[in-house]
């Protein structure tokens, strides 16, 4: 409903938000290599695939010893999967709202704090999509639910903040942060009650905004306040 363009939200503790540069950039290079190879194996093999990932079946290790739960040979999968993308909508998508709420998020943590904050909602969305289609045999991938975190970090920081985006997709408008995130968050739960599973891993936006949401709480500098506090004490 709501593509987001910029907000009006300079930075404070940090010169230049390098990490999520760096994502974004890491993002495209290997979206780049993806269509290059152009093999659907690669999704195949660094995608995040449920029954893969959870072992719904007895799982034989090298040595011949059969065991259940979690296959750690595919765990890695859980980083991999959010740096490729189904297509160039899918990557434009992410990278947009990485690059308009992502650097105020990465102001308020730090850049260290903030990688692994990054890579922990992505983790997290990862398993919850797993958890709740457990027999799963399609691959998930795409950074939507790290972003997804970003989002619910950004959220608890800034709902006061201005944000200019168009309004489906043409319409340009100003309005607050939390009203647009507000909106989106609304449309990921709708979509779930709705049932309406299709391409779209919504299980993982809501694993990623609450690993967001949560996150923000514990990861964010000594002094840094939550819900634009700073605001209402100007």
């Amino acid at each position: 409903m709501f593509i987001p363009l910029r907000d009006d939200n300079s930075l404070k503790s940090i010169a230049f938000p390098y990490v999520n540069v760096s994502l974004i950039v890491l993002n495209i290079i290997v979206f780049i290599l993806e269509v290059g190879v152009g093999d659907q194996s690669v999704v195949a093999s660094f995608g995040v695939t449920p029954s893969v990932l959870l072992g719904t079946g007895s799982l034989v290790s090298p040595d011949g010893t059969l065991t259940e739960g979690i296959n750690i040979a595919a765990s890695p999968t859980l980083i991999t999967y959010m740096f490729l993308h189904a297509d160039v909508f899918h990557l434009a998508g992410n990278m947009l709202f990485l690059w308009v709420f992502g650097d105020n998020v990465e102001d308020a943590m730090g850049h260290v704090r903030y990688l692994v904050f990054y890579l922990a909602c992505g983790v997290f969305a990862g398993l919850t999509h797993s958890w709740m289609v457990p027999d799963s045999t399609l691959p998930l991938i795409g950074a939507s639910g790290a972003v997804a975190g970003v989002i619910a970090a950004y959220l608890m920081l800034h709902p006061r903040v201005n944000v200019w985006v168009l309004a489906f997709k043409f319409i340009p408008l100003r309005i607050s942060a939390g009203l647009a995130l507000g909106i989106w968050i609304a449309l990921q739960v709708i979509m779930i009650a709705l049932a309406d599973v299709g391409p779209t891993a919504w299980w993982a936006h809501i694993g990623g905004l609450i690993a967001g949401a949560v996150l923000i709480v514990f990861m964010r500098r000594p002094g840094v306040r939550l819900f634009d506090r700073d605001l209402s004490l100007a």
